[in-house]
């Protein structure tokens, strides 16, 4: 290269890139829309996934019927929980069979009818039988299934305390192999 020729490659005026007054206007206008709309987005995601943020409860009991009132003949306790499901608070009244086994332990059983789901009575149709009017579904004391449905009873955890039953949990039926 000649030194004419690196004098004037030297000496041009440098072009800048400058931002034209469109560009200024769309990125100004894109980041004020970007920051309304998370203004109006963000609270809408914290209440959709706070639900699931919450920290779950685990095992309530609930006091039920005083231990001296159980006895070897299953009898019906009608209890209510207070339960949270995801927004929606509720207080449904829930029912058990409760009775002593031949080992002398206080368990209590559901009596939704693992077949169809139907309400189960003891000793209606069969003595010493718990028994869904719905299909004849057929169950034991323990709440092992005898005929139609396909699982045994599930049992409500049980605690005794200061002479009281208290109902936790639903659980698969222990009692029954």
């Amino acid at each position: 290269m000649d030194h004419n020729m690196q004098q004037e490659t030297t000496h041009k005026p440098v072009k800048r890139k400058e931002m034209t007054r469109r560009q200024f206007l769309a990125y100004t206008l894109g980041g004020a829309g970007a920051f309304m709309a998370g203004g109006a987005i963000l609270p809408m995601i914290r209440f959709a996934v706070d639900p699931i943020l919450q920290k779950k409860q685990t095992g309530n009991f609930v006091k039920v019927v005083e231990e001296n009132k159980i006895s070897n003949e299953p009898f019906k306790v009608d209890f209510q929980i207070h339960q949270v499901d995801g927004w929606y608070e509720s207080d449904p009244k829930l029912t058990a069979w409760i009775t002593k086994g031949n080992d002398g332990k206080i368990f209590a059983l559901s009596p939704i009818c693992k077949h169809l789901g139907c309400t189960i009575s003891w000793a209606s149709e069969v003595p010493d039988q718990y028994h869904c009017p719905c299909h004849g579904a057929a169950y034991t004391k323990d709440g092992k299934t005898l005929k139609v449905a396909p699982k045994s009873l599930d049992e409500y955890e049980v605690r005794s305390e200061n002479g009281w039953v208290y109902l936790g949990p639903l659980v698969p039926n222990s009692r029954v192999k």
